[in-house]
């Protein structure tokens, strides 16, 4: 009899504890595109502290240090009770279930995060939630984003779901009924572990499967409609149905909404802090798109993208991010140094010695960039490593009344590279009848007033190399990130300033504006000047005409007479600075840029000079050998 009453006892004691075991439980346990919020809760939990915390996993079987991320306990109100609820906004499918881990005591981790504090150390676990999962298991389509194709009437899809099996996209004109749409294949493309170039890219800490990137393309549409579409396959689900407007080369008027450095911001804290203003640029740029209605737009992130630096999950958070703009509007982008940047780099000049031979990129060196987006034209560059090339170096288009090219300040521009007869050759193409303007793109910029002296060097390298095609052929706008501000230069020539009105006719050399202020933080301070504290510490250059640390973006508009670009801030959506650039003066009806016109005004001053001798001669002429006779004036009707 005492055997089974100890036994009984054990049973009992067991059962207590287990009732007062900490629990954690995660709902809803399927993630649906309908649910905007996933519900943490905890119960149970003896002697709290306000630095206890709950760690998010994906895939479960990630080790307690590999999380990615954590929120702290203290969010809560009623955390003191050992009791509490957090509310987490929904997470991108990462084609692999969420898994939530509470731990015990303060962060005591060697590691450091941004801010050098203590990252957790994931020591003392208290409880574990089920697993959570998305919608498809991964099958269903994800982070969709448009892009300009090589022609003209063509537009790019490309998206992502968990496995290589067959997908499309299926496509028709606003009316047209779904059975009767075009239906084009998706080729799939993905990346590997032992293609990345170094931590934590190639880490277990920052590695994440990124699924497959299927790219498809829509053909022979007709131009300045509006076309729905959807990507997927019967098995493995459909997308919800998006729309864009197909592109118009003929169109008399060009939008686009132009901006560098935005980054993505996550709700929870990982191994670095992310943009919040990120989200509000993207909440501003809606806004626009929705007041523009069925006029077309295009959208330029020139460099510095994600900010994932080797984290993978962030480019899944990157693309539900900006899906909402991606989906409806053509979205282009070129590199920066935290897309490719890593210390073998092929390209390093000896000048470039402080600049290229950093981590920037976190060890991606291009791939995922190179992989999750396809631009038009065909640059590439071997990595050198056996990794795949990259691409979406350097590139152009036309789009209304505008031509755009974008290059590479992250490999070589220098004169005689591929990348500097693609620009010279591409220059000297531009059809300035169909597109007058020209704005030119890149990272790091050309102009810039902010104390970075390490970029001196490859600033003088840009002038000597780039700069001259800009002048000579009459570019009109040089857009350029990397500097986390908004910083407008005047009309430049080799340091020289040719205007310094914010309206002005284009007078032979391209506005520099610096826009990289889209939603990143950490920026050195503008220069300062060497004699303060006599007079102001950070002055305004000359040459500078606005410059402001609202975070915020461009909107460019252009029409056959005039190209206009405004800032607006993030903080109240309103225009803090513009400029206008006109083609011709107004009391003027030629309509050139500026040296064409001083030609043909010549040419023609020339030729009227010569009618007016031709016309004086001859009246001499026959005055003298019409002399004593009147000849009437006959009147004819044509």
């Amino acid at each position: 009899m005492v055997v089974p009453f100890l036994l009984l006892l054990h049973l009992a004691v067991n059962a207590a504890a287990a009732g007062d075991a900490t629990t954690l439980t995660a709902s809803p346990a399927t993630i649906t595109r309908s649910d905007q919020w996933i519900t943490l809760r905890w119960s149970n939990l003896p002697s709290p502290s306000p630095l206890d915390y709950v760690a998010l996993y994906s895939p479960p079987s990630s080790a307690d240090l590999h999380y990615l991320g954590f929120l702290f306990l203290n969010a809560s109100a009623s955390w003191p009770t050992g009791a509490g609820t957090l509310l987490l906004p929904r997470l991108p499918d990462l084609r692999a279930p969420y898994q939530f881990r509470l731990f015990r005591s303060p962060p005591a981790d060697t590691r450091l995060d941004q801010d050098h504090d203590p990252l957790p150390d994931a020591r003392h676990r208290a409880a574990v939630s089920a697993d959570v999962r998305a919608e498809g298991n991964g099958s269903r389509p994800a982070q969709v984003h448009l892009a300009f194709a090589d022609a003209p009437d063509e537009m790019r899809v490309l998206f992502v779901c968990g496995d290589a099996g067959d997908r499309a996209v299926r496509y028709g004109l606003l009316g047209r009924r779904e059975e009767e749409w075009d239906e084009a294949p998706a080729e799939a493309r993905t990346y590997e572990r032992r293609q990345m170039c170094g931590y934590p890219a190639n880490d277990i800490v920052g590695w994440r499967d990124p699924g497959f990137v299927f790219d498809a393309l829509m053909k022979r549409l007709q131009p300045g409609r509006r076309y729905f579409y959807k990507v997927g396959s019967d098995s493995g689900g459909w997308s919800e149905k998006y729309s864009f407007i197909s592109r118009d080369i003929e169109a008399n008027e060009t939008i686009a909404f132009l901006f560098g450095d935005l980054g993505t911001y996550v709700p929870y804290n990982t191994y670095f802090r992310t943009p919040q203003e990120s989200l509000s640029t993207v909440k501003w740029i809606l806004r626009d798109l929705e007041v523009i209605g069925d006029r077309a737009a295009l959208v330029s992130h020139i460099g510095d993208i994600s900010y994932a630096r080797g984290y993978a999950w962030l480019w899944d958070h990157f693309f539900e991010q900006i899906e909402p703009i991606s989906s409806s509007t053509p979205y282009h982008v070129c590199i920066g140094n935290h897309e490719y940047d890593w210390p073998s780099q092929p390209w390093s000049p000896s000048w470039g010695a402080n600049i290229y031979n950093g981590n920037d990129s976190g060890g991606e060196c291009g791939i995922p960039y190179s992989i999750k987006f396809r631009m038009p034209g065909n640059s590439s560059l071997s990595t050198g490593t056996g990794a795949p090339d990259t691409h979406n170096l350097y590139y152009s288009f036309d789009a209304g009344v505008v031509h755009f090219v974008y290059m590479s300040t992250e490999t070589d521009f220098t004169q005689g590279s591929a990348q500097h007869n693609f620009i010279k050759a591409d220059l000297e193409r531009v059809n300035r009848s169909r597109t007058p303007f020209i704005v030119f793109q890149g990272h790091r910029p050309m102009y810039t007033s902010s104390n970075g002296t390490k970029e001196t060097a490859h600033r003088e390298q840009m002038i000597q190399h780039v700069e001259q095609l800009f002048v000579k052929h009459n570019v009109t706008l040089a857009l350029w990130g990397h500097i986390h501000k908004y910083e407008r230069f005047c009309p430049m020539k080799n340091y020289q300033c040719l205007n310094t009105s914010s309206s002005f006719v284009y007078p032979g050399a391209p506005v520099h504006v610096v826009i990289g202020m889209s939603g990143q933080d950490r920026q050195p301070s503008w220069e300062a000047r060497p004699d303060h504290p006599d007079v102001p510490i950070f002055p305004q250059p000359e040459r500078s005409m606005y410059r402001g640390t609202e975070y915020g973006y461009t909107k460019l508009m252009a029409t056959r007479e005039k190209l206009t670009l405004v800032y607006i801030g993030n903080h109240d959506g309103q225009v803090h600075d513009m400029v206008e650039i006109f083609l011709y003066d107004n009391s003027m009806h030629v309509k050139l840029p500026p040296k064409v016109i001083w030609l043909y005004m010549g040419i023609a001053s020339s030729v009227m000079l010569s009618l007016l001798v031709g016309i004086l001669a001859g009246f001499l002429v026959r005055r003298k050998r019409d002399s004593g006779r009147w000849i009437p004036i006959v009147n004819e009707e044509a």
